[in-house]
Protein backbone atom coordinates (compact mmCIF):
# COMPACT_ATOMS: atom_id res chain seq x y z
CA UNK A 1 0.00 0.00 0.00
CA UNK A 2 2.97 2.34 0.35
CA UNK A 3 4.21 4.64 -2.37
CA UNK A 4 7.09 3.29 -4.41
CA UNK A 5 10.52 4.79 -3.82
CA UNK A 6 10.41 6.25 -7.33
CA UNK A 7 7.15 8.01 -6.49
CA UNK A 8 7.85 8.95 -2.88
CA UNK A 9 11.16 10.78 -3.40
CA UNK A 10 9.83 13.84 -5.27
CA UNK A 11 6.47 14.11 -3.51
CA UNK A 12 5.77 16.86 -1.00
CA UNK A 13 4.20 16.12 2.36
CA UNK A 14 1.05 17.84 1.17
CA UNK A 15 0.74 15.17 -1.52
CA UNK A 16 1.79 12.26 0.69
CA UNK A 17 -1.14 12.86 3.07
CA UNK A 18 -3.44 12.23 0.13
CA UNK A 19 -1.54 9.54 -1.76
CA UNK A 20 -0.01 7.32 0.92
CA UNK A 21 -1.71 4.23 2.26
CA UNK A 22 -3.84 3.55 -0.82
CA UNK A 23 -4.74 0.03 -2.03
CA UNK A 24 -2.79 -1.47 -4.98
CA UNK A 25 -3.63 -0.01 -8.39
CA UNK A 26 -5.22 -3.12 -9.82
CA UNK A 27 -8.53 -3.45 -11.58
CA UNK A 28 -11.62 -3.04 -9.39
CA UNK A 29 -9.64 -2.33 -6.23
CA UNK A 30 -11.32 0.29 -4.02
CA UNK A 31 -9.77 3.75 -3.99
CA UNK A 32 -9.81 3.77 -0.18
CA UNK A 33 -8.64 0.96 2.13
CA UNK A 34 -11.58 -1.08 3.41
CA UNK A 35 -12.63 -1.32 7.05
CA UNK A 36 -11.82 -4.80 8.40
CA UNK A 37 -13.76 -5.93 11.46
CA UNK A 38 -12.30 -9.22 12.66
CA UNK A 39 -10.86 -10.40 15.95
CA UNK A 40 -8.92 -13.27 14.36
CA UNK A 41 -7.63 -14.55 11.03
CA UNK A 42 -7.69 -17.89 9.24
CA UNK A 43 -4.47 -19.87 9.45
CA UNK A 44 -2.95 -23.28 10.21
CA UNK A 45 0.37 -24.26 11.64
CA UNK A 46 2.93 -22.05 13.43
CA UNK A 47 2.67 -18.28 13.00
CA UNK A 48 5.43 -16.78 10.91
CA UNK A 49 6.54 -13.30 9.92
CA UNK A 50 3.73 -11.49 8.17
CA UNK A 51 0.96 -13.67 9.62
CA UNK A 52 -1.70 -11.61 11.34
CA UNK A 53 -2.85 -14.41 13.63
CA UNK A 54 -5.04 -12.46 16.04
CA UNK A 55 -6.72 -9.07 16.27
CA UNK A 56 -4.47 -7.85 19.08
CA UNK A 57 -1.40 -8.43 16.91
CA UNK A 58 -2.51 -6.72 13.72
CA UNK A 59 -5.39 -5.41 11.64
CA UNK A 60 -5.40 -4.55 7.92
CA UNK A 61 -7.13 -1.26 8.73
CA UNK A 62 -4.18 -0.09 10.85
CA UNK A 63 -1.65 -0.64 8.09
CA UNK A 64 -2.50 2.24 5.72
CA UNK A 65 -2.47 4.84 8.48
CA UNK A 66 0.77 3.50 9.95
CA UNK A 67 2.42 3.51 6.53
CA UNK A 68 1.23 7.04 5.74
CA UNK A 69 2.38 8.44 9.10
CA UNK A 70 5.78 6.80 8.79
CA UNK A 71 6.27 8.38 5.37
CA UNK A 72 5.12 11.79 6.61
CA UNK A 73 7.62 11.73 9.50
CA UNK A 74 10.42 10.69 7.15
CA UNK A 75 10.78 7.33 8.90
CA UNK A 76 12.16 4.23 7.27
CA UNK A 77 9.45 2.10 8.91
CA UNK A 78 5.68 2.33 9.35
CA UNK A 79 4.40 3.95 12.50
CA UNK A 80 2.54 2.18 15.29
CA UNK A 81 -1.07 3.08 16.08
CA UNK A 82 -2.33 2.97 19.67
CA UNK A 83 -5.66 3.18 21.46
CA UNK A 84 -4.92 6.71 22.71
CA UNK A 85 -2.17 9.25 22.99
CA UNK A 86 -1.51 8.12 26.55
CA UNK A 87 -1.31 4.49 25.44
CA UNK A 88 1.48 5.64 23.12
CA UNK A 89 3.07 7.59 25.99
CA UNK A 90 2.99 4.46 28.16
CA UNK A 91 4.64 2.42 25.43
CA UNK A 92 7.34 5.05 24.88
CA UNK A 93 8.08 5.33 28.61
CA UNK A 94 8.53 1.55 28.75
CA UNK A 95 11.81 2.16 26.91
CA UNK A 96 13.28 3.66 30.11
CA UNK A 97 15.15 0.81 31.86
CA UNK A 98 14.23 -0.09 35.43
CA UNK A 99 15.70 2.56 37.70
CA UNK A 100 16.73 4.69 34.73
CA UNK A 101 16.61 8.47 34.56
CA UNK A 102 13.95 10.31 32.57
CA UNK A 103 14.46 14.02 31.77
CA UNK A 104 11.15 15.66 30.87
CA UNK A 105 9.95 19.24 30.28
CA UNK A 106 8.35 20.76 33.36
CA UNK A 107 5.57 22.02 31.08
CA UNK A 108 4.88 18.80 29.20
CA UNK A 109 1.37 17.64 28.41
CA UNK A 110 -0.20 17.01 31.83
CA UNK A 111 -1.02 13.36 31.08
CA UNK A 112 2.61 12.59 30.24
CA UNK A 113 3.79 14.33 33.41
CA UNK A 114 1.27 12.52 35.59
CA UNK A 115 2.24 9.12 34.17
CA UNK A 116 5.97 9.80 34.56
CA UNK A 117 5.45 11.10 38.10
CA UNK A 118 3.50 8.01 39.11
CA UNK A 119 6.20 5.75 37.68
CA UNK A 120 8.81 7.70 39.64
CA UNK A 121 6.78 7.48 42.85
CA UNK A 122 6.63 3.71 42.46
CA UNK A 123 10.39 3.54 41.99
CA UNK A 124 10.37 2.44 38.36
CA UNK A 125 12.42 5.43 37.23
CA UNK A 126 13.95 8.71 38.37
CA UNK A 127 12.20 11.77 36.97
CA UNK A 128 13.99 15.08 36.43
CA UNK A 129 11.86 17.95 35.14
CA UNK A 130 13.44 20.99 33.52
CA UNK A 131 12.67 24.11 31.52
CA UNK A 132 13.13 22.59 28.07
CA UNK A 133 13.78 26.02 26.52
CA UNK A 134 16.91 26.39 28.68
CA UNK A 135 19.43 24.28 26.79
CA UNK A 136 22.15 24.59 29.42
CA UNK A 137 19.76 23.50 32.18
CA UNK A 138 18.76 20.44 30.15
CA UNK A 139 22.40 19.53 29.57
CA UNK A 140 23.00 19.66 33.32
CA UNK A 141 20.16 17.22 33.90
CA UNK A 142 21.36 14.85 31.20
CA UNK A 143 24.82 14.50 32.74
CA UNK A 144 24.75 15.97 36.27
CA UNK A 145 27.88 16.44 38.34
CA UNK A 146 26.39 13.94 40.79
CA UNK A 147 24.02 11.12 39.97
CA UNK A 148 23.38 8.94 36.97
CA UNK A 149 23.26 10.10 33.39
CA UNK A 150 19.88 10.19 31.72
CA UNK A 151 18.40 7.13 30.02
CA UNK A 152 15.76 9.07 28.11
CA UNK A 153 15.19 12.67 27.11
CA UNK A 154 11.55 13.50 26.54
CA UNK A 155 10.98 16.51 24.31
CA UNK A 156 7.87 18.47 23.53
CA UNK A 157 8.21 21.48 21.28
CA UNK A 158 6.30 23.69 21.33
CA UNK A 159 5.26 22.66 24.83
CA UNK A 160 1.70 22.24 26.01
CA UNK A 161 0.41 24.73 27.04
CA UNK A 162 3.25 27.22 27.53
CA UNK A 163 4.46 27.02 23.91
CA UNK A 164 8.12 26.88 24.84
CA UNK A 165 10.41 25.94 21.96
CA UNK A 166 13.28 23.49 22.50
CA UNK A 167 16.47 23.35 20.46
CA UNK A 168 15.73 19.82 19.29
CA UNK A 169 18.90 19.29 17.28
CA UNK A 170 21.26 20.41 20.05
CA UNK A 171 19.41 18.52 22.78
CA UNK A 172 19.17 15.25 20.86
CA UNK A 173 22.89 15.39 20.10
CA UNK A 174 23.66 15.95 23.78
CA UNK A 175 21.29 13.19 24.87
CA UNK A 176 22.87 10.69 22.50
CA UNK A 177 26.32 11.66 23.74
CA UNK A 178 25.07 10.85 27.26
CA UNK A 179 23.75 7.48 26.10
CA UNK A 180 20.08 8.46 26.23
CA UNK A 181 17.35 7.89 23.68
CA UNK A 182 15.11 10.79 22.66
CA UNK A 183 11.33 10.79 22.37
CA UNK A 184 9.69 13.90 20.91
CA UNK A 185 5.99 14.66 21.20
CA UNK A 186 5.14 16.22 17.84
CA UNK A 187 1.39 16.57 18.41
CA UNK A 188 1.26 20.38 18.28
CA UNK A 189 3.35 20.68 15.13
CA UNK A 190 2.40 17.61 13.06
CA UNK A 191 4.88 16.22 10.52
CA UNK A 192 3.88 18.94 8.06
CA UNK A 193 5.37 21.59 10.34
CA UNK A 194 8.19 19.73 12.07
CA UNK A 195 9.99 16.41 11.60
CA UNK A 196 11.86 15.49 14.79
CA UNK A 197 13.49 12.38 13.31
CA UNK A 198 15.38 14.59 10.87
CA UNK A 199 16.51 16.67 13.86
CA UNK A 200 17.93 13.62 15.63
CA UNK A 201 15.07 12.21 17.69
CA UNK A 202 14.74 8.43 18.00
CA UNK A 203 10.98 8.18 18.50
CA UNK A 204 8.19 10.60 17.58
CA UNK A 205 4.90 10.59 19.46
CA UNK A 206 1.48 11.84 18.36
CA UNK A 207 -1.89 12.15 19.92
CA UNK A 208 -3.69 11.16 16.72
CA UNK A 209 -6.86 12.43 18.40
CA UNK A 210 -5.70 15.93 17.56
CA UNK A 211 -4.49 17.25 14.18
CA UNK A 212 -3.84 13.98 12.39
CA UNK A 213 -7.45 12.80 12.57
CA UNK A 214 -8.62 16.40 12.80
CA UNK A 215 -12.36 16.06 13.47
CA UNK A 216 -12.68 15.53 17.24
CA UNK A 217 -14.33 12.14 16.70
CA UNK A 218 -11.65 9.57 17.57
CA UNK A 219 -9.19 8.89 20.41
CA UNK A 220 -5.91 7.43 19.15
CA UNK A 221 -2.14 7.72 19.55
CA UNK A 222 0.91 6.79 17.51
CA UNK A 223 4.67 6.29 17.68
CA UNK A 224 7.13 6.49 14.79
CA UNK A 225 10.78 5.43 14.61
CA UNK A 226 13.36 4.44 12.00
CA UNK A 227 15.09 2.08 14.45
CA UNK A 228 13.95 -1.49 13.79
CA UNK A 229 14.98 -2.64 17.27
CA UNK A 230 13.04 0.14 19.00
CA UNK A 231 10.01 -0.49 16.82
CA UNK A 232 10.05 -4.21 17.67
CA UNK A 233 10.21 -3.38 21.38
CA UNK A 234 7.35 -0.90 21.10
CA UNK A 235 5.26 -3.33 19.04
CA UNK A 236 5.79 -6.02 21.68
CA UNK A 237 4.66 -3.61 24.39
CA UNK A 238 1.54 -2.69 22.41
CA UNK A 239 0.69 -6.35 21.82
CA UNK A 240 1.24 -7.52 25.39
CA UNK A 241 -0.27 -4.51 27.14
CA UNK A 242 -3.21 -4.37 24.75
CA UNK A 243 -3.19 -0.68 23.88
CA UNK A 244 -4.51 -1.35 20.39
CA UNK A 245 -6.59 0.86 18.14
CA UNK A 246 -10.11 0.00 17.07
CA UNK A 247 -10.33 -0.56 13.30
CA UNK A 248 -13.15 1.94 12.84
CA UNK A 249 -11.16 4.64 14.65
CA UNK A 250 -8.12 3.84 12.49
CA UNK A 251 -10.24 4.11 9.34
CA UNK A 252 -11.62 7.48 10.47
CA UNK A 253 -8.12 8.72 11.30
CA UNK A 254 -6.85 7.94 7.82
CA UNK A 255 -9.84 9.71 6.30
CA UNK A 256 -9.09 12.73 8.46
CA UNK A 257 -5.40 12.64 7.56
CA UNK A 258 -6.25 13.25 3.90
CA UNK A 259 -7.13 16.91 4.61
CA UNK A 260 -4.30 17.60 7.07
CA UNK A 261 -2.36 19.87 4.71
CA UNK A 262 -5.38 22.04 3.94
CA UNK A 263 -6.40 22.24 7.60
CA UNK A 264 -2.90 23.18 8.74
CA UNK A 265 -2.48 25.77 6.00
CA UNK A 266 -5.74 27.49 6.96
CA UNK A 267 -5.42 27.26 10.73
CA UNK A 268 -1.77 28.40 10.80
CA UNK A 269 -2.56 31.47 8.72
CA UNK A 270 -5.46 32.37 11.00
CA UNK A 271 -3.39 31.81 14.13
CA UNK A 272 -0.86 34.42 12.98
CA UNK A 273 -3.61 36.99 12.39
CA UNK A 274 -5.27 36.33 15.75
CA UNK A 275 -1.99 36.38 17.68
CA UNK A 276 -1.03 39.75 16.19
CA UNK A 277 -4.41 41.29 17.01
CA UNK A 278 -4.57 39.84 20.51
CA UNK A 279 -1.07 41.13 21.26
CA UNK A 280 -2.35 44.72 21.06
CA UNK A 281 -5.63 44.22 22.92
CA UNK A 282 -5.81 46.03 26.28
CA UNK A 283 -7.51 43.10 28.01
CA UNK A 284 -4.68 40.72 27.05
CA UNK A 285 -1.62 40.84 29.29
CA UNK A 286 0.52 38.68 27.00
CA UNK A 287 0.38 36.34 24.03
CA UNK A 288 2.38 33.13 23.68
CA UNK A 289 2.87 32.16 20.04
CA UNK A 290 6.21 31.36 18.36
CA UNK A 291 5.00 33.05 15.18
CA UNK A 292 5.31 36.48 16.82
CA UNK A 293 8.70 38.11 16.34
CA UNK A 294 8.55 39.16 20.00
CA UNK A 295 8.16 35.57 21.23
CA UNK A 296 11.29 34.19 22.93
CA UNK A 297 11.08 31.00 20.85
CA UNK A 298 10.56 32.73 17.51
CA UNK A 299 14.05 32.40 16.02
CA UNK A 300 14.46 28.83 17.22
CA UNK A 301 11.07 27.89 15.77
CA UNK A 302 12.00 29.46 12.43
CA UNK A 303 15.11 27.29 12.31
CA UNK A 304 13.40 23.94 12.87
CA UNK A 305 9.74 24.37 11.92
CA UNK A 306 7.88 24.98 8.67
CA UNK A 307 5.43 27.49 10.08
CA UNK A 308 4.49 28.02 13.71
CA UNK A 309 1.50 25.80 14.36
CA UNK A 310 -2.09 26.71 15.12
CA UNK A 311 -2.04 26.92 18.93
CA UNK A 312 -1.67 30.15 20.83
CA UNK A 313 -2.14 31.15 24.45
CA UNK A 314 -3.08 34.41 26.07
CA UNK A 315 -2.84 35.61 29.63
CA UNK A 316 -5.88 37.68 30.47
CA UNK A 317 -5.29 40.91 32.40
CA UNK A 318 -7.18 41.41 35.68
CA UNK A 319 -10.05 43.86 35.67
CA UNK A 320 -9.97 46.71 38.16
CA UNK A 321 -12.71 49.06 39.24
CA UNK A 322 -16.07 47.99 40.58
CA UNK A 323 -15.88 44.54 38.97
CA UNK A 324 -12.58 43.64 40.60
CA UNK A 325 -11.94 40.47 38.59
CA UNK A 326 -8.73 38.50 38.90
CA UNK A 327 -7.05 37.41 35.70
CA UNK A 328 -8.46 33.89 36.16
CA UNK A 329 -12.00 35.16 36.75
CA UNK A 330 -11.72 37.47 33.75
CA UNK A 331 -10.51 34.54 31.64
CA UNK A 332 -13.48 32.43 32.71
CA UNK A 333 -15.87 35.25 31.84
CA UNK A 334 -14.34 35.58 28.36
CA UNK A 335 -14.69 31.86 27.71
CA UNK A 336 -18.34 31.91 28.81
CA UNK A 337 -19.10 34.89 26.57
CA UNK A 338 -17.88 33.23 23.36
CA UNK A 339 -20.49 32.18 20.81
CA UNK A 340 -18.43 30.63 17.99
CA UNK A 341 -15.33 29.34 19.77
CA UNK A 342 -16.15 26.11 21.62
CA UNK A 343 -15.18 25.93 25.31
CA UNK A 344 -13.73 22.42 25.41
CA UNK A 345 -10.45 20.65 25.99
CA UNK A 346 -8.38 18.99 23.26
CA UNK A 347 -7.14 20.69 20.11
CA UNK A 348 -6.41 20.23 16.43
CA UNK A 349 -9.97 19.79 15.18
CA UNK A 350 -11.65 21.68 12.37
CA UNK A 351 -13.49 23.70 15.00
CA UNK A 352 -11.79 26.35 17.15
CA UNK A 353 -11.53 25.32 20.80
CA UNK A 354 -10.68 27.40 23.85
CA UNK A 355 -10.17 26.79 27.56
CA UNK A 356 -8.49 28.12 30.68
CA UNK A 357 -5.92 25.42 31.29
CA UNK A 358 -5.71 25.58 35.07
CA UNK A 359 -9.28 24.36 35.32
CA UNK A 360 -7.59 20.94 35.05
CA UNK A 361 -6.27 19.90 38.46
CA UNK A 362 -3.42 17.95 36.83
CA UNK A 363 -2.01 21.06 35.13
CA UNK A 364 1.31 22.14 36.73
CA UNK A 365 0.95 25.01 39.19
CA UNK A 366 3.58 26.91 37.22
CA UNK A 367 1.00 27.38 34.44
CA UNK A 368 -0.59 30.79 35.15
CA UNK A 369 -4.17 30.75 36.42
CA UNK A 370 -5.16 33.31 33.79
CA UNK A 371 -3.68 31.42 30.83
CA UNK A 372 -6.16 30.56 28.08
CA UNK A 373 -5.23 28.13 25.30
CA UNK A 374 -6.72 28.65 21.85
CA UNK A 375 -6.75 25.91 19.21
CA UNK A 376 -7.44 27.72 15.95
CA UNK A 377 -9.68 25.84 13.54
CA UNK A 378 -10.59 26.41 9.91
CA UNK A 379 -13.45 28.88 10.28
CA UNK A 380 -13.26 32.31 8.67
CA UNK A 381 -10.65 34.26 10.60
CA UNK A 382 -12.74 37.43 10.72
CA UNK A 383 -15.60 35.51 12.33
CA UNK A 384 -13.20 34.06 14.89
CA UNK A 385 -11.81 37.50 15.65
CA UNK A 386 -15.24 39.10 15.95
CA UNK A 387 -16.22 36.49 18.54
CA UNK A 388 -13.02 37.01 20.52
CA UNK A 389 -13.40 40.76 20.34
CA UNK A 390 -16.96 40.73 21.66
CA UNK A 391 -16.00 38.30 24.45
CA UNK A 392 -13.06 40.48 25.49
CA UNK A 393 -15.38 43.47 25.33
CA UNK A 394 -17.75 41.77 27.80
CA UNK A 395 -15.22 42.61 30.52
CA UNK A 396 -16.03 46.28 30.03
CA UNK A 397 -19.69 45.85 30.85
Amino acid sequence: MSLSEEQAAPLSAETVVVAAGRPPRTRDQPVNPPLVLSSTYFGTGPLGDGDRGYGRYSNPTWDPFEEALGQLEGAELPGLLYASGLAAVSSALSLVPAGGVLVMPSHSYAGSLVMATELAEKGFLELRTVDITDTDAVLEQLTPAEGAAASMLWLESPTNPMLGVADIRALTAAAHAAGAIVVTDNTFSTPLVQQPLSLGSDVVLHSVTKYLSGHSDVVLGALVTSDAGLRATLLHHRTIHGGIAGPFEAWLALRGLRTLALRIERSQASAVVLAERLSTHPRVASVRFPGLASDPGHERAKAQMKGFGSILCIEVAPVGGAQGLSGADAADRIVRALQLWLPATSLGGVESLIERRRRHVAEPVTVPENLVRLSVGIENVEDLWADLEQALGSLDG
